[in-house]
């Protein structure tokens, strides 16, 4: 069984987060952390797990890379299963970089729980670090997922700015956000007038309201 680490609203809660990690840090990363705090404080119970590659690094000591994001479906569809055993109500699946671009993956698959509401993406892969030619981008697991889809990215995203973005045409089930001068962290720059506090929280209220749009519907 997954473990899942829980992170629960004080009162109640208007949905289920199922929140993966990026292919560089596990769910214990300050960002994983900062936006799991955040996204209880407006509503949301969030459940962190790891894929087996990361936990596998605790034990070793070892930074072996991740599998290609397709190989890791079946782990994350595993994560949903125990969190769904464990909950009632609806679920979001979602995660942060490569694990939002796994999320979308299993919204597209022929096995996605009837639970899952929707796909929530915190800074969103759309193509390799340094290659933004079309060639490169990753935007099938968006243009497939049979859910609405909520992208929340960075001004600044060295994985997909705000001026490449700009020339895209998404699918009407894809929502788009930006944070205000955020990189793929939503952390700004020193000079502007947003912090990485304030964009992780508008980033959590973001999630939450998409949520309860899902569920209301």
């Amino acid at each position: 069984m997954t473990d899942i680490l829980w992170t629960r609203p004080e009162g109640p809660s208007h949905a289920t987060f199922v929140f993966a990690h990026g292919a560089g840090a596990g769910m214990n990363a300050n960002f994983m952390e900062r936006f799991a705090q955040a996204a209880a404080a407006v509503g949301l119970t969030v459940a962190r797990f790891e894929f087996d590659y990361m936990a596998k690094r605790a034990l070793t000591g070892k930074k072996t890379p991740p599998p290609r994001a397709d190989k890791l479906v079946g782990e994350y569809q595993r994560a949903v299963q125990t969190v769904a055993e464990q909950t009632d109500g609806a679920l979001i699946i979602g995660g942060k970089s490569m694990g939002s671009r796994v999320a979308a993956m299993l919204a597209g698959s022929g096995s996605l729980p009837r639970r899952v509401a929707g796909v929530a993406c915190l800074g969103y892969p759309f193509h390799p670090t340094g290659k933004p030619d079309l060639e490169h981008w990753r935007l099938a697991p968006l243009e497939e997922a049979k859910r609405p889809v909520l992208v929340l990215q960075g001004d600044r995203d060295q994985f997909g700015n705000q001026t490449e973005l700009g020339e895209l045409t998404l699918p009407d089930h894809v929502a788009l956000q930006y944070l205000e001068d955020g990189n793929h962290d939503f952390a700004p720059r020193g000079a502007s007038p947003a912090t990485w506090d304030g964009n992780i929280k508008i980033a959590a209220k973001a999630v939450a309201d998409f949520a309860q749009h899902l569920t209301a519907e």
